[in-house]
């Protein structure tokens, strides 16, 4: 009976363990920078007075008749693979592009505020893991056509690069998304490998987003202002330590009006089983410091889901 006991409790971990080890991140694929300026689906936004150029993802679903094929073949072999995709096509659709102006941040008093590009908006909207680009190009020759193409995936919270693979089919008849869903599945197997190491370090170390805390130009106070001894610096530091995975952060850079925080390790999920991202941990903190003995007025702003700033002294 106790052999018996043994076995079941061994399978059931065993089960276990395969169901952790299994968990995906989820993603969303949407056509590369390169792919989307050679074909001139661009637009431009004003940021703090520099003009950049982005992908304009929505006209070019709109206009590019492969596209919305290609992504939904090669989103069928990452399916295959275990990973939860998120349709970019029907959230752009559902989202108006508007201008980076008329998608800022704004203080109720003083009017300064924080510009999100059209791809921080869909990233705040669409609130996936992962934001894999792929790039392709179709080599034509007598024998057939072949397609070249890269596939990247990018932390959607840090922008940083986490998984990369590139390949070239054989020459066939078949259409460009059949071919280019065969050579993205010949050449998964590293992929998914890069992307398993990196999501189990997410899993273990928390995810990584930046925090800054500011302060209003009319508020009375500044971050090196004492509360039962300590400098608002310190009390904010203290509260990272409690409440970072593992206490895992860095303040990279500080003044009495500013404080910059990188590297700010975050569970995945709260108290409630809902996915954090960057607004819901500052909103944890401001929250804190709205009571005593701070008793501060702030205000949370947000640029896509890996960056927030807390601006002290006022909403």
């Amino acid at each position: 009976m106790r052999k018996i006991f043994i076995l079941l409790t061994l399978s059931m971990y065993g089960f276990l363990l395969f169901a952790q080890q299994a968990k995906k991140p989820t993603i969303m694929i949407l056509p590369s920078d390169n792919w989307c300026n050679q074909r001139y689906f661009m637009t431009s936004f004003s940021d703090q007075g520099n003009t950049v150029k982005v992908p304009n993802y929505q006209q070019a679903f709109l206009e590019d008749t492969e596209l919305g094929q290609v992504i939904s073949k090669v989103g069928q072999v990452l399916t295959e693979q275990g990973y939860s995709l998120k349709d970019a096509g029907q959230e752009i659709k559902s989202i108006s592009m508007k201008t980076a102006e008329e998608n800022v941040t704004t203080s109720k008093k003083s009017g300064a505020s924080l510009v999100e590009s059209p791809l921080d908006q869909l990233k705040r909207r669409v609130k996936s893991d992962v934001i894999i680009q792929l790039w392709w190009q179709v080599n034509r020759a007598g024998s057939g056509n072949s397609a070249s193409f890269t596939l990247e995936a990018f932390d959607a919270y840090t922008n940083k690069r986490i998984a990369t693979s590139t390949g070239t089919t054989k020459p066939s008849s078949d259409i460009i998304p059949v071919l280019l869903a065969r050579a993205v599945k010949e050449n998964i197997k590293p992929f998914d490998h890069q992307m398993d190491d990196w999501f189990s370090d997410q899993i273990k170390r928390g995810r990584e987003i930046s925090l800054t805390v500011r302060c209003w130009d009319s508020w009375d106070k500044d971050l090196e202002e004492e509360y039962n001894g300590e400098e608002l610096t310190d009390c904010i530091q203290s509260w990272l330590q409690k409440n970072c995975v593992n206490g895992t952060f860095n303040l990279s850079d500080g003044t009495e009006s500013f404080a910059q925080f990188e590297q700010v390790r975050i569970p995945l999920f709260d108290d409630k089983g809902k996915a954090m991202d960057a607004r819901a941990f500052a909103t944890k903190l401001r929250k804190f410091l709205q009571q005593p003995p701070f008793n501060i007025t702030s205000k949370v702003m947000v640029r896509g889901l890996g960056e927030a700033i807390v601006v002290l002294g006022e909403k």
